[in-house]
């Protein structure tokens, strides 16, 4: 099940508390980012973020969830907690990788 633009636009208001939050669509999902970083994604209406160190100390007992078949598993955010999300993502930035350079 694709991802409305409506459920898109409503995610990345509530993410914006903790600054830029962009996403681009993505075979009918779409792929987050933070402050130029890709943090997660948008699949099946469920907002789902990298697992990384931050992630699993913040997000503890979140559930655990494989996106689309062959994937990494992520963790699921509740997007309405906007204390936890300006925290969170701020907390992961640095751990994310760099934006690949195009050619």
């Amino acid at each position: 099940m694709a991802t409305s633009k409506e459920f898109f636009c409503f995610v990345t208001d509530c993410l914006s508390v903790a600054g830029e939050v962009t996403g681009i669509p993505m075979m009918g999902e779409y792929v987050l980012y933070y402050r130029g970083k890709v943090f997660g994604g948008i699949y099946d209406g469920r907002v789902l973020v990298k697992p990384t160190p931050a992630a699993r100390e913040m997000l503890v007992g979140a559930p655990v969830v494989i996106p689309y078949k062959g994937a990494k598993e992520m963790l699921q955010l509740d997007v309405e907690d906007a204390e936890l999300a300006s925290r969170l993502l701020p907390a992961m930035y640095d751990e994310l990788p760099a934006p690949k350079k195009r050619k």
